[in-house]
């Protein structure tokens, strides 16, 4: 039994519409020619570690979705401004990572 049977068996005056289903399909990013960087600070934040990427082309909102999904597959925190993206922490080699993954290309700076 799904789920629909069991919501027509709660809610038996209710007419599903197909238009009512949610679409899995995630929204696709911006895939850009040229590189993101990604470099590791610590100077000016009280020697707390950051990752920094920048040089995104895309919009705010992909830039935004970019970030959220970096975050919860580290599990980490992390903001966006001024068109990058601050993740708590030296993760540049996973963040590397996950990045090739969707099909961007990544250059390392510093150390």
């Amino acid at each position: 039994m799904d789920l629909q049977d069991q919501l027509k068996k709660l809610f038996p005056e209710h007419e599903f519409q197909e238009g009512e289903q949610q679409s899995s399909e995630e929204h696709s990013l911006f895939l850009q020619d040229e590189p993101i960087v990604c470099k590791y600070e610590k100077k000016g934040r009280n020697g707390k570690p950051v990752t920094i990427l920048e040089n995104y082309n895309g919009s705010d909102e992909d830039l935004k979705m970019l970030a959220k999904d970096i975050k919860s597959k580290l599990g980490v925190g992390g903001s966006v401004k001024d068109d990058t993206i601050v993740i708590q922490g030296n993760f540049r080699d996973k963040i590397m990572e996950l990045l090739k993954e969707k099909g961007f290309s990544v250059k390392r700076v510093g150390g």
